[in-house]
């Protein structure tokens, strides 16, 4: 085998493996998507088909008769039961009905239904009314928007404080910081419940969105590594044109951290939009103002009896963050890859 033909063969197996790979984990998203689309009968029925699918029915003499696969003569065949016994039924086949009923010995109820590809769209518009979801869409957007609006606005001027401002105490500020990164939010959870009730912010966005305008660690520490890769002669040619720290920012270096800006934009917001256990805890007693994981988790309570609502509530709550990934993946993927300098 030539050289050539050995890496294309590598190549093909390399390939192979991570299309496997991708498969295994997009398989619970796919079984998902088809439990979304599926009748209450077919996920209670056993030996239902993988895809969405209804029971195949046929009309005879002004009736609906269920198809099942019947064997006859050594071969199976989709018949109709018209005649239902314990020993024998009569069937019905439903391309030869003038051939009139056909006596078949055994039981009925040990025969597998025959079913029909029917995807019910229905489901997402009945989770569409009984969620109100648009209410519960509305609250999550203006949460997830405001709060990644401000997250990026606190982080910026954090990083850029700390990537190019030489100030005392800057080290050990920085890794007080970063330090809080590996605070559990358990730990300031009854604290911060206990101010946000005394001054009356309990039952409102408030709690929710307040402290994304001031910074969090992990995001300035992806900004600061970026902007650390911004060459400062570009700040001292700004500032020999007369441009302040601020106007630099704004025309210097935020222009050319653009990926770590988009790439701190999505974790934020697709952490704001998945966010569950903080507006349950303040929005508890405010059904109006609860975003769609909350909202979600109580329509889950009252539909236990039907997956397929459950599931398609989710596939409608996920669809957003897997479009902008989707749309900014490249842009993500750079601003990640490119904080982790050496600087």
């Amino acid at each position: 085998m030539t050289p050539h033909a050995a890496r294309r063969v590598r190549v093909a197996i390399l390939t192979i493996i991570m299309f496997g790979v991708v498969a295994v984990f997009l398989s619970p998203l796919a079984q998902m998507a088809l439990t979304s689309l599926k009748s209450e009968r077919q996920i209670s029925q056993a030996y239902a088909p993988l895809l969405p699918s209804d029971p195949r029915t046929f009309a005879y003499q002004g009736r609906r008769y269920d198809v099942y696969l019947v064997p006859v003569g050594g071969e199976v065949r989709e018949l109709a039961l018209v005649e239902k016994g314990r020993t024998e039924s009569g069937f019905v086949d439903p391309d030869r009905p003038q051939d009139g009923v056909i006596t078949w010995q055994g039981s009925w109820r040990a025969l597998r239904p025959s079913w029909t590809l029917a995807p019910q769209w229905s489901n997402y518009a009945d989770v569409w009314n009984l969620i109100d979801f648009p209410r519960l869409l509305f609250n999550t957007a203006a949460i997830a928007l405001i709060g990644t609006l401000g997250t990026v606005l606190s982080c910026t001027l954090v990083g850029y404080g700390f990537a190019r401002f030489r100030f005392p105490g800057r080290g050990p500020l920085f890794t007080l910081l970063i330090a809080t990164i590996f605070l559990p939010a358990t730990v300031t959870l009854i604290p911060t419940y206990t101010v946000f009730a005394r001054i009356g912010w309990v039952g409102t966005w408030l709690p929710l969105l307040v402290p994304a305008f001031f910074a969090n660690a992990y995001s300035v520490f992806l900004l600061r590594q970026y902007f650390m890769t911004i060459p400062r002669e570009m700040d001292e040619a700004a500032a020999i044109d007369g441009a302040g720290p601020l106007r630099t920012l704004l025309s210097v270096i935020v222009p050319q951290a653009w990926p770590a800006i988009s790439a701190v934009t999505l974790f934020n917001f697709v952490y704001t939009w998945n966010d569950y256990f903080t507006p349950l805890v303040y929005l508890s007693g405010r059904p109006d103002l609860q975003p769609l994981q909350v909202g979600l988790a109580a329509f889950n309570g009252l539909y236990t009896h039907n997956p397929a609502y459950i599931q398609a509530g989710t596939m409608m709550t996920i669809a957003v963050p897997v479009l902008l990934f989707a749309c900014f993946q490249r842009a993500f993927m750079r601003g990640v890859m490119s904080t982790g300098v050496d600087k």
